[in-house]
C-alpha cells in the first residue's frame, strides 16, 4: 500500500518537469542553430530573413509558454510538500479531483477561476475604453 497518496502525482509532475526541461533545451538548441545558419547564409533574401525572424519569434514564444508551465509545475510540487495542494488559493475550498486530474497545477477552483477571468476582462474593457477616449 502506498503511504503517501500524492506520491504518484509527485512522480507524474516530476516526469512532466523533466520532459519540459528537455523540450526547452531542444528549442534553445534549435533557435541557436537557426541564428547561426541565418548569420552565415549569404543567399538568404529579405523575405527569407523575415521568415526566419518570424520562426524565431514563434520558437521564443513556445519556450516562454513551456517555461511558464514549468513554473506552474514547480509551484504545484511546492504546494504538495507544504500540504496545501488541491485547495483553492481564493476561497480555501478543496479543488475537485476531476479538475486536478485535468489541470494538475490548478490553483483555483472552477468558480474562483471564472470570477477572476470575468474581473480581468472587465479591467481590460475599462482600459480599452479609457484608451479610446485618450486617442480622441
Amino acid at each position: 500500500m502506498n503511504k503517501n497518496p500524492n506520491e504518484g502525482l509527485k512522480r507524474s509532475l516530476a516526469e512532466r518537469k523533466r520532459e519540459i526541461l528537455r523540450e526547452i533545451q531542444d528549442k534553445f538548441r534549435d533557435v541557436r542553430a537557426e541564428a547561426e545558419w541565418k548569420e552565415t547564409s549569404e543567399e538568404l533574401g529579405t523575405g527569407g530573413i523575415f521568415e526566419a525572424d518570424t520562426q524565431q519569434d514563434i520558437e521564443f514564444a513556445l519556450i516562454q509558454m513551456k517555461a511558464e508551465t514549468l513554473d506552474q509545475i514547480n509551484q504545484a510540487l511546492s504546494r504538495l510538500d507544504e500540504g496545501t495542494y488541491g485547495y483553492c488559493l481564493e476561497c480555501g475550498e478543496e479543488i475537485p479531483k476531476r479538475r486536478l486530474r485535468a489541470l494538475p497545477f490548478a490553483i483555483r477552483c472552477k468558480d474562483c477561476e471564472e470570477a477572476l477571468e470575468v474581473a480581468e476582462e472587465r479591467v481590460r474593457d475599462r482600459l480599452l475604453m479609457v484608451g479610446s477616449h485618450v486617442e480622441r
